[in-house]
């Protein structure tokens, strides 16, 4: 298993060089000069030049590319260009608050999305299976404002569960007091297609001949379905997991927005309107490492789960 990791860790530098790569000619060359956005319309000449000495943008683009590279290898971006903060700080800072929402977010999609594709691929065919079947085709159908907006009015200003929108500095107040309605909208959200997707992977297992060999050997339909389906399933399970993952850090943004977290989507966002370009390259390249990532923990996984699989 090390040599494999080793293997696979090695295979990761061509492609984080090329995600540094593409992220260099995006920001130079499509992008603008950073010193024409931060200086403003009725800026001098010279404005622009001192701006662009302080930014290192008039060196020669090799020069430029190198301090771009040496900048991931040593995780410094520099300071940022709208707070000046230092970039390192400002993502430290902002992934607190994000996991805060998206691990139980993530643990209850998983847990409840596979528990109901199990219990409707038990009843297969029947009228509760299609009225399921609808009811996330409706689900999936409405935006996620219309799920924002209805909550926030309902759960939080009319009832007053939840507050509207929040976030303190304790971890506990903010996972007890102020997350569980972004949550609860998340799942909302997301567990119609996920439902959906977890069916087709349950039914793809259900139809094997290892199924029918079980029931043919007397094992009850509980036993079959959560522990020989179940751990047949669960490889397309973790990949679609594992895979969606890092998206979810930059995906989750309109919650953030709308409830005021201060999380890495928001921040985005906010650079994103700021031309806060030191932000978003950190940014990039952080979601583009995190998912080569999580795609070896994945492979890593398949194992843990199915002994027939082999690390080679």
């Amino acid at each position: 298993m090390l040599a494999f990791v080793l293997r696979r860790l090695w295979q990761m530098l061509p492609t984080m060089l090329g995600v540094v790569l593409l992220v260099f000619v995006l920001f130079n060359w499509v992008g603008g000069d950073p010193a024409y956005i931060l200086a403003g319309k009725m800026s001098s000449l010279d404005a622009i030049a001192n701006i662009r000495r302080q930014l290192g943008v008039d060196e020669p683009y090799p020069v430029q590319l190198w301090i771009f590279v040496k900048q991931v290898i040593t995780f410094d971006f520099g300071q940022s260009w709208a707070t000046g903060e230092p970039v390192r700080q400002v993502i430290a800072s902002r992934l607190g608050p994000s996991l805060t929402v998206l691990v139980p977010l993530t643990v209850l999609e998983t847990l409840i999305g596979v528990a109901l594709a199990l219990a409707v691929a038990f009843v297969r065919g029947s009228l509760t299976d299609r009225a399921v079947m609808v009811a996330c085709t409706v689900g999936m159908s409405i935006s996620i404002l219309v799920y924002i907006i209805v909550f926030q009015y309902g759960l939080a200003y009319r009832l007053g569960l939840f507050p509207v929108q929040g976030w303190g500095d304790s971890f506990a107040v903010n996972l007890l007091r102020y997350a569980p309605l972004p949550i609860l909208i998340g799942l909302a959200v997301s567990l119609a297609p996920t439902l959906r997707l977890y069916r087709s992977f349950v039914l793809d297992e259900v139809n094997q001949d290892y199924v029918r060999t079980a029931r043919a050997k007397g094992l009850p339909e509980r036993r079959v379905m959560w522990v020989h389906v179940l751990r047949n399933a669960a490889i397309p399970i973790i990949t679609h997991v594992m895979a969606n993952l890092p998206a979810l850090l930059i995906g989750a943004f309109l919650l953030e927005r709308f409830f005021g977290i201060p999380g890495i989507g928001r921040e985005v966002i906010l650079a994103v309107e700021r031309s806060d370009f030191p932000v978003i390259k950190a940014v990039t390249v952080c979601v583009a490492a995190a998912t080569m990532v999580f795609n070896l923990l994945a492979d890593l996984l398949y194992q843990a789960v199915d002994p027939r699989v082999r690390l080679a």
